[in-house]
């Protein structure tokens, strides 16, 4: 039976958190002068609002969730940060990731002084939960799946994050960055049966505002109360929290940028299977491809050569000889096929 208090450090479960300025008051008023701002209005003057409520309120109604049950974080970099910092004790605990996958969790996990056990994806890049819940001991805090998985582009069934939530008493992190690229169920669904799993989503992929630097994560309130006590006080700030609030309030063009995405994403698979360069172009429920091709060194060179950067996943396990392909505007995805046109071994 998962109980977030047996994986909080004791240090976090202690501390007292810092209280701004902003927290000590909410609201409307004609005279600001607590917080040692410049009272000159610049349109960013003022502190941002610590908590996100208006962005959570708005995020909330879309995922289908309570405010409470909404964190914000400066890109979903820092929530991953915070995952460490408040349930594994540096130099004792330890995580699981399955690669290949997003780095970050193997180099957040690093600075935190935390082991990390690597459960590796089956040749089909699938998930075997068997094998990651063998791999967890006592110390054991976090297990990350990344679905739909980068860089490999597949999901990771339900039935089978609910196995591992359902047999692990850490928390189940669920990095849904590409989630919006795909109709399939969401990991979101399951929170309110299990409360060890948190679900990471972003607005950097799917909604184009990586420049912001707005990462979300959607999990109990207990958790994201703890989480809150440990972020830095005002970690969004106010000109991120207002591109964010006017994407969201947006969703007709939100959803005609994602349709035209998911339709590139095949023309372009089929548009690659045609080339003799080409071995295989792996199914994917996100915003990129990943393909093996027979000369992957070379043909990496020769694209950068023609100004096309892609990104050389040939040393990750199981992707050997593969470049991966993010799916680009219609007129960028012609020109990358034509240069692949172009291209003879």
């Amino acid at each position: 039976m998962f109980n977030l208090n047996n994986i909080l450090r004791e240090n976090i479960k202690r501390l007292k958190p810092y209280s701004s300025a902003r927290d000590d008051f909410s609201g409307e008023a004609s005279v600001w002068i607590d917080a040692n701002e410049n009272p000159f209005n610049t349109g960013v003057n003022r502190y941002p609002d610590p908590h996100q409520r208006e962005l959570k309120a708005c995020l909330a109604q879309i995922k289908g969730v309570k405010p409470e049950n909404v964190f914000i974080g400066n890109g979903s970099d820092e929530i991953i940060d915070l995952l460490y910092r408040v349930t594994c004790d540096p130099g004792k605990a330890n995580a699981i990731v399955m690669p290949p996958t997003y780095g970050m969790y193997a180099v957040s996990a690093e600075i935190n002084d935390v082991a990390i056990t690597k459960v590796f994806l089956r040749e089909d890049f699938s998930v075997d939960a068997e094998a990651v819940l063998a791999a967890v001991n006592e110390n054991t805090r976090l297990i990350f799946v990344c679905s739909p998985n980068n860089p490999t582009g597949n999901l990771v069934p339900i039935d089978v994050i609910e196995t591992i939530a359902s047999n692990f008493d850490g928390l189940v992190v669920v990095d849904e960055a590409y989630i919006d690229f795909t109709t399939s169920e969401s990991a979101v669904s399951l929170i309110e049966k299990y409360p060890n799993i948190f679900v990471m989503q972003t607005l950097s992929k799917a909604w184009g505002l990586a420049g912001a630097r707005v990462g979300v994560g959607i999990g109990s309130k207990d958790l994201l109360a703890v989480m809150d006590k440990v972020k830095a006080p005002y970690n969004v700030n106010i000109l991120s929290q207002q591109v964010a609030l006017n994407s969201l309030n947006d969703i007709e063009a939100f959803n005609a940028k994602v349709d035209i995405i998911v339709e590139q994403r095949d023309w372009l698979s089929a548009e690659l299977s045609k080339l003799d360069i080409v071995e295989k172009v792996y199914p994917s429920d996100a915003n990129f491809l990943l393909v093996k091709f027979k000369d992957t060194a070379n043909l990496f060179q020769f694209l950068l050569d023609c100004g096309i950067v892609a990104r050389d996943r040939s040393k990750e396990k199981w992707c050997e000889g593969c470049i991966r392909l993010t799916v680009g505007t219609p007129d960028e995805n012609e020109m990358l096929v034509k240069a692949l046109n172009q291209y003879f071994i």
